[in-house]
């Protein structure tokens, strides 16, 4: 169930030409040729697009970013070989390995945590934490024949953060899996299966002894794809997957079915269908490719040994009877002037004036056919006349319906042209009556001329075989009501959907909809319960249709004796042998999945779902009809809020598609691949030439070396980490193994801070007993309580690029860049133990203090980062548990309370934090000097010239910035000021040293003895001002235009000023740099 959807209408320039026909039967609508030339623009547009695209590809083109090719190296892959059951604990008591390892990390914490069921939600009762509120939702069900791909990996990372959040917020949480039984996917690989291997199709059987081989199938490779889903790390309730054939699902489906037939939704009439001829069965719209051709195309067709034509335009003519004129028209599809009825005009188009009324003999039925006039026809496309095929062509059939004109089928369901073609086509499949039929115009001198059409071919997604809108009599669900209803739910606000600009969408697609074809002509899936009806008294070949439908054949054939007032023993009932098309079933999902029609405790529980996570291009084809059944079906919304993530496009902006042969298999990522097998599953698709030229050379520009291994986690985050909510996701090699990195570098911290707890000894304290003692300590301490708000706020908004964001700034640039930094120096480790720098009880305290912060910070991060990478945080806060006082043996990250900022309040110091900025920058400054000057070891003194403020910052974080740094000492002084601190000197910096600007009233001088180069001093110092003067004239400029006081805000024009008069002051520094230093040098 889970791909992309398709669009669907086209109409073609000149009429009769190849349209594409809705799976609905038709609503009154404009079919004109005006309003396909609208739609045909931006097609051909996108056409366009994409062959720039495929052609950029070819040339060798690049963009900056592809010129910057992924280095990476194969790491040591360490392998956990603890002998550990499948279901027990992993030891974690083993010696910590020196690197991270994606083999190492995921190994054995899935089987445990489903063995002990920490995914259900009677779990709730054990939780601490736990609160009386309910998180369901139901995973969108993967086909069963399918294998992921990095768009499902996407809804699985998305949805299991948001399952995983609220599990450790304390919330009662059913996830539900399920697969979906897709009726067409899987029927056709199970005969193409019997056809290779035995020789036979699916008529060489019964219907019973071929279900019998799809349930084979289904119960050998059926479980492929949940387990690629705890691959994946999803924390699905396993106890309770559903699959859609099972026998209670198909209860409810035979339920909705009954119910929907008794209050009039379902109706059984005669409508197009997209229908394909290989399959010999309608197909949804979702299945239906739609093929972009720029012309004159010959393509293999399932059936035919030679490639058909297509994007070519016929154009041909109808004689007048009894006139010498005649009427032209073009079609792309001549074969189906078979089933020509009548010739639409304009009635105002001046060249068909005096032919209105008039009637055409078709040259070889030797059928009459009214001219008739139409306003919906556009007199300015082709030649202003239009054939009308209502049983080939959507668009005709509603015009029929109009003029009330008659529907002859020229096909049948298997391809090949019925007896009212006449004996020299019937029987011939279609696309050779094609050549059949434009050779006899030509005969009969009717031929106007061909020429290439630029078209959209649609082709079965299954079967490749091209798709025949055929007029077929069908069950149809009346959507008109449901749809409003649906409509209403957003405006009203019961149902929110996000982002909130698909409601535009939402509304204007469902105030337009057809009612929906269920009828599919296959034998797997759920067959129609509707019976037909044959009275004891009724004659061979009746014209009228008799149907009942009911829960069981027994229950049919009591309404039917009520229905037509005979004996139920008198009836022939026979069961619709079609079934029902798998988004029926689908759309029953939030409910049926619960136990509907059973009042289960579950569906009381659980219903409705909370939320619907899924892309946005299902918001039509599953959304739309989960909302409309499940309104309709339970009186309720099926959930309250819609979350709709963007699509997974490639590095060139294709969407990831098996047609482009781009998909990339997560698989890949977790565990590796090289470039040749990426190269050899292209090859095994079913690409045509070019496609798998474009697919292979795009391969080889984006995967050089193939992929990595990455691991689970990596991928996880990396997908989490784009923004999901509108804008199309690009997933590139170098954003997972960055993840990959971020990894390593959690390994590490936990390796460091493994090392401080294991030589320090002691028990950790209580998160509410740590209070911070050092400057640097309280500044850790508020960037972790910051950090969990915007945690907090990002994740209740669905913002999940947000906190991860915040997360990975966290950890990178605060905890390791900054705080572990700092306590290195505190606590000196060696082989032999720690060795305590003084034994002062002060020092002594403010280094248990630290290495409790340390614990908490570390601990807390893992448990904000565990909903994104569940293997990792698992096991990395596992090893840190015997530290903890009071640490249960047997329990999970994936239980334990997520960090809430209203417990760390007592950590926040919004003081600290706001200093702290002046700390970074001033470091940051430092860094640039001894980078000026070559230093490496050295670590020379430092004077800070500063407002008195700021002098009171930097003593407060004194140790911070000496380590930070790298000097031995930081001198302050505050010129002219008479309130400065009592530590702070009025003297001046030595004359010579090195200068840097922080801001107009801070200037860092770096003292450095000797060993200075003066052309390079002199070099960096002239490169800085030339790179800091176009900047300061770009700021004047801007300041100096005749708006900028009225346009722009006054606290923005306040930063402004500060940073003009920050770059002045450093302008006027550098030239007393350089001005000082040519001294010296001449």
């Amino acid at each position: 169930m889970w791909r992309a959807g398709c669009v669907l209408s086209l109409r073609l320039i000149g009429r009769g030409a190849a349209r594409l026909c809705s799976s609905h039967p038709p609503k009154p609508s404009s079919y004109s040729s005006s309003s396909s030339h609208s739609s045909t623009r931006p097609k051909a547009e996108k056409q366009k697009r994409r062959r720039e695209k495929e052609e950029a590809i070819l040339s060798g083109q690049h963009t900056a970013a592809e010129d910057k090719a992924v280095r990476w190296s194969e790491k040591q892959k360490i392998v956990y070989s603890a002998p550990t059951p499948p279901g027990t604990k992993k030891d974690t008591s083993l010696p910590f390995p020196s690197a991270y390892s994606p083999d190492y990390v995921e190994s054995s914490w899935y089987q445990w945590w489903e063995k002990e069921g920490l995914f259900r939600p009677e779990q709730h009762e054990t939780l601490p934490q736990a609160v009386d509120r309910t998180f369901s939702l139901c995973i969108p069900p993967p086909n069963v024949t399918g294998t992921l791909h990095v768009g499902h990996a996407l809804t699985v990372a998305v949805e299991d953060a948001l399952v995983r959040w609220r599990r450790m917020q304390g919330h009662r949480v059913l996830w539900v899996p399920g697969c979906d039984h897709a009726g067409i996917a899987t029927q056709s690989v199970v005969e193409r299966k019997l056809l290779r291997e035995r020789g036979k199709s699916r008529k060489d059987f019964s219907r019973r002894e071929f279900l019998q081989e799809m349930w084979r199938w289904k119960n050998e490779k059926g479980d492929e794809i949940y387990q690629q889903l705890r691959r994946l790390g999803a924390s699905l309730d396993w106890s309770r997957a559903c699959f859609t054939l099972d026998p209670s699902f198909s209860t409810a489906v035979t339920e909705a079915f009954v119910r929907l037939c008794d209050s009039g939704l379902i109706y059984r009439s005669e409508g197009l269908v997209n229908w394909s001829c290989a399959l010999e069965s309608a197909i949804s719209d979702i299945e239906v490719d739609s093929r972009e051709l720029s012309g004159q195309t010959l393509l293999s067709v399932p059936g035919y040994e030679n490639q058909v034509e297509f994007g070519t335009m016929v154009t041909f003519a109808y004689p007048l009877e009894a006139d010498d004129g005649e009427v032209s028209v073009s079609t792309t599809r001549p074969e189906t002037m078979l089933g020509d009825v009548a010739v639409a005009v304009h009635p105002d188009d001046p060249r068909y004036q005096a032919v209105q009324g008039k009637q055409v003999r078709h040259p070889f039925s030797d059928r009459l056919l009214p001219i008739i006039t139409d306003s919906e026809v556009d007199m300015n496309l082709g030649t202003g006349a239009v054939k009308v095929t209502p049983a080939h062509d959507h668009a005709d059939f509603l015009l029929s319906q109009r003029h009330s004109l008659p529907r002859l089928t020229v096909m049948a369901g298997d391809g090949t042209m019925t007896p009212p073609c006449g004996h020299w086509l019937q029987g011939v499949k279609r696309f050779d009556a094609r050549r059949l039929v434009v050779d006899a115009l030509m005969e009969k001198k009717l031929f106007r001329g061909k020429k290439s059409h630029a078209m959209t071919l649609p082709v079965c997604s299954r079967s490749g075989d091209v798709i025949e809108p055929l007029l077929k009599k069908q069950w149809f669900v009346r959507c008109d009501e449901m749809a409003k209803e649906a409509v209403q739910a957003v405006e009203d606000g019961r149902l929110q959907i996000i982002p909130h600009f698909h409601s535009k969408t939402w509304k204007s697609w469902l105030s337009n909809i057809s009612d929906w074809c269920v009828s599919r002509q296959l034998w797997w899936g759920h067959q129609i319960p509707a019976y037909h009806v044959q009275l004891p008294d009724s004659a061979d070949g009746e014209q009228e249709e008799r149907w009942v439908w009911g829960r069981s054949e027994d229950e049919a054939r009591q309404r039917a004796a009520v229905k037509y007032g005979a004996k139920p023993e008198d009836m022939t009932l026979t069961q619709d042998p079609d079934v029902l098309d798998t988004w029926f079933s689908s759309g029953l999902f939030p409910f049926a999945m619960l136990g509907w029609p059973e009042q289960t405790p579950d569906l009381q529980r659980f219903y409705p779902n909370s939320i619907l996570e899924t892309g946005s291009d299902l918001i039509f084809f599953w959304v739309a009809r989960m909302v409309m059944l499940g309104t309709e079906l339970t009186g309720q919304l099926p959930f309250r809020q819609v979350l709709l993530h963007s699509l997974v496009r490639d590095k060139h902006g294709r969407k990831m598609s098996k047609s482009l042969g781009n998909v990339i298999d997560p698989l890949d990522v977790i565990h590796g691949v090289s470039l040749e097998r990426l190269e050899e599953k292209v090859k095994e698709g079913n690409l045509d030439p070019r496609e798998q030229l474009v697919a292979m050379e795009a391969q080889r520009k984006d995967f050089p070396g193939g992929f990595p291994q990455c691991g689970t986690d990596a991928l996880r985050l990396a997908l989490c980490s784009h923004r999901m909510q509108g804008e199309p996701i690009s997933l590139s090699v170098s954003q997972v193994l960055s993840c990959r990195h971020f990894c390593n570098k959690m390994w590490q911290t936990l390796r460091f801070t493994l090392g401080v707890l294991e030589k320090d000894g002691a028990a950790v304290g209580t998160l509410e007993e740590t209070r911070p003692v050092s400057s640097v300590d309280r500044w850790i301490c508020s960037r972790l309580y910051s950090t969990v708000l915007q945690c907090e706020q990002a994740f209740e908004s669905y913002e999940l690029h947000a906190v991860t964001s915040a997360l990975h700034a966290f950890w990178v640039q605060s905890l390791c860049d900054v705080y572990l930094e700092c306590v290195k120096p505190l606590v000196a480790l060696r082989d032999d133990g720690p060795v305590v720098l003084t034994h002062s009880e002060d020092r002594l305290r403010s280094r248990r203090a630290a290495v409790s912060v340390l614990y908490h910070c570390v601990s807390s991060s893992l448990a904000l980062l565990s909903p994104f990478m569940p293997f990792i945080t698992e096991e990395l806060w596992q090893r840190l548990q015997p530290f903890r006082a009071g640490a249960a043996r047997h329990s999970s990250l994936s239980l334990q309370p997520y960090p809430r900022s209203d417990q760390l309040a007592h950590w926040f110091f919004p003081e600290e934090e706001r200093d702290f900025l002046l700390v970074q920058e001033v470091i940051r400054e430092a860094r640039s000097l001894r980078a000026q000057c070559g230093l490496t070891k050295e670590r020379p003194d430092m004077w800070a010239v500063c407002s008195p403020s700021q002098a009171q910052v930097l003593l407060h974080f004194d140790s911070a910035v000496r380590t930070l740094s790298r000097i031995s000492s930081l001198h302050i002084t505050c010129p002219d000021a008479t309130d400065s601190p009592p530590s702070v000197s009025s003297a001046a910096p030595p004359a010579g040293s090195l200068v840097s600007v922080v801001d107009h009233t801070c200037q860092l001088h770096l003292h450095v003895q000797s060993g200075l180069r003066a052309d390079r001093q002199l070099l960096q110092l002239s490169q800085r001002r030339d790179k800091l003067a176009p900047k300061l004239e770009e700021m004047l400029s801007r300041v100096q235009a005749a708006d900028y006081l009225t346009k722009v805000p006054a606290h923005v024009r306040q930063r402004t000023s500060t940073k003009i008069s920050a770059l002045q002051e450093e302008l006027r520094t550098l030239e007393e740099q350089l001005k000082a230093l040519q001294e010296t040098t001449e």
